[in-house]
């Protein structure tokens, strides 16, 4: 009688780089649902989350014999969505200013008095923008601890930084958000 084992994701991804495709759809089917989560929570259920996932797994692939197991691949895998999310939403940004540049629009990060018309902005609108105008460090971890609902844990794990850093970002980008939210007659 033959007893079968699933594979570990090292032992897979030893297949995979000894040219085993079949081994690397398995590493994806087994990561695409994090992988997928931690995107659409950065930047909404579009059609950039499904190019920013594919090309998660794009790099993985690329980067195989640069892989050296020092973390698990779910941190690894992670951490490249959040990279990539992230340059994504800079990307974003940058249309999203060129447009209103091109249109005459004043951005609201820019007017003077940092006042947000209720009539033309929602909260949840204004909460985004505010979002939007964190530093990065602070931004991604609002999205992976209060959006996405990861543990201090799980979030220090992804960004590779203590669990105290972690929760010291935490509030301070609360305090910022909080403040940002206040200048616009939100909070």
């Amino acid at each position: 009688m033959r007893s079968f084992t699933t594979p570990s994701d090292i032992e897979l991804i030893e297949r995979a780089r000894q040219g085993n495709d079949a081994a690397f759809r398995v590493l994806v089917q087994r990561h695409e649902q994090q992988v997928r989560s931690i995107i659409i929570g950065m930047l909404g259920n579009t059609a950039e989350s499904d190019d920013v996932a594919q090309e998660v797994f794009v790099r993985f692939y690329r980067s195989l014999g640069d892989f050296r197991g020092e973390a698990a691949l779910s941190t690894y895998l992670s951490r490249i969505a959040i990279n990539l999310s992230l340059n994504e939403i800079k990307r974003r940004d940058n249309r999203y200013k060129r447009f209103a540049m091109l249109q005459g629009y004043e951005l609201q990060a820019e007017q003077t008095d940092n006042c947000v018309d209720p009539e033309r902005h929602d909260i949840r609108d204004a909460v985004q923008k505010a979002l939007q105008m964190l530093e990065p460090d602070f931004r991604i971890v609002i999205i992976l601890r209060l959006i996405d609902g990861y543990s201090v844990k799980e979030t220090a794990e992804m960004l590779e930084l203590p669990q105290g850093t972690v929760a010291s970002r935490l509030a301070r980008a609360q305090e910022k958000m909080k403040d940002i939210l206040k200048k616009w007659n939100i909070a």
